[in-house]
């Protein structure tokens, strides 16, 4: 497989990846918004922070409010990692490599970046956010539907793997730091002990982990416990551990991987103390930080390893 097609399926996967959890890190705080009381008021520019975007924002706005944050992450073009610059590189990912990936991917996906193109003023808008934000979920899992059932198990599949599970990993440390963030955000209001239980809940559900949560721990909600299954669980797809096991699966079968392998077997060691954390406050914070920086270096060897130009 050339190592520019290879490239590309990556991207793509990453791409498609970013775009579905784009929505989801958007839907928590959407959904906060109606579960806790008025009187909280949470910043939506910790969405800015914990995507590492904030000159980026700042240049572009001045204002940090819930309109400028959802309007930056959806649909803003100076972001390049906004859900509309994702979905334009997963269509111009896709539109290379049609010949090694299900060609109904194209169609589907050209379906979507209409949808979005015709949709985003509502999605910016909260009347519409919820309905819009779902139906770009769920269309990004019919694409990913369609390849796990389409594709042979080759060598694009296992870049495509590879690409999803590192960016559902990275994901899902924000996901966390988002939730994070928003229970230091109200944590001396006389409403912190129900506000906690409702983000969390809504941390899971935003992963669409609250049954197997409950399935697996066999608990009520609590913040230390949902920390440690979304970090540590070996069997739901969007767990850190579940997703470095994947890529590692995956590495091993690749050629030349033995620098992949490493960083992947050094990162399966760290995960488990990240779900152990004493307090989870600013220095957990970090820890999901050093995390999110793992994954970087890992895509650096992953691209020094097997592709040879840069990503699209």
């Amino acid at each position: 497989m050339l190592s520019k097609v290879a490239e590309r399926v990556y991207w793509a996967a990453r791409y498609l990846e970013r775009v579905e959890s784009t929505a989801r890190l958007v839907s928590i705080y959407d959904k906060l918004l109606f579960d806790l009381p008025r009187r909280v008021n949470l910043g939506w520019y910790n969405l800015i922070v914990i995507n590492s975007l904030e000159d980026d924002f700042n240049e572009r706005f001045s204002v940090r409010d819930e309109r400028n944050v959802v309007k930056f992450l959806l649909g803003d073009e100076s972001n390049s990692s906004s859900m509309v610059n994702s979905l334009k590189a997963v269509r111009e990912n896709i539109r290379t490599t049609r010949d090694v990936i299900p060609p109904e991917t194209w169609e589907l996906v050209n379906e979507l970046t209409l949808y979005v193109q015709e949709n985003l003023s509502g999605g910016v808008n909260r009347s519409n956010r919820h309905e819009f934000l779902d139906s770009v979920i769920k269309a990004c899992q019919q694409i990913v539907g369609l390849w796990f059932v389409n594709m042979p198990r080759d060598a694009a599949w296992e870049m495509m793997r590879l690409g999803q599970n590192l960016e559902r990993a990275d994901m899902t440390t924000r996901n966390l730091d988002a939730g994070v963030a928003a229970i230091l955000q109200v944590e001396d209001d006389d409403f912190a002990v129900n506000a906690r239980q409702i983000i969390w809940g809504n941390v899971l559900r935003s992963l669409n982990a609250e049954q197997p949560y409950r399935r697996a721990a066999r608990s009520s909600i609590k913040g230390p416990i949902v920390v440690n299954y979304l970090i540590s669980d070996e069997f739901f797809p969007r767990t850190l551990n579940y997703c470095v096991g994947e890529m590692l699966t995956v590495a091993s079968n690749l050629p030349q991987n033995k620098p992949v392998v490493a960083v992947l077997k050094k990162l399966q060691k760290d995960v488990p103390a990240a779900a152990e954390a004493d307090s989870l406050g600013e220095e957990f914070r970090d820890t999901l930080n050093s995390l999110q920086m793992s994954l970087g270096d890992l895509h650096s060897v992953i691209g020094t390893t097997w592709f040879m130009s840069e990503p699209v």
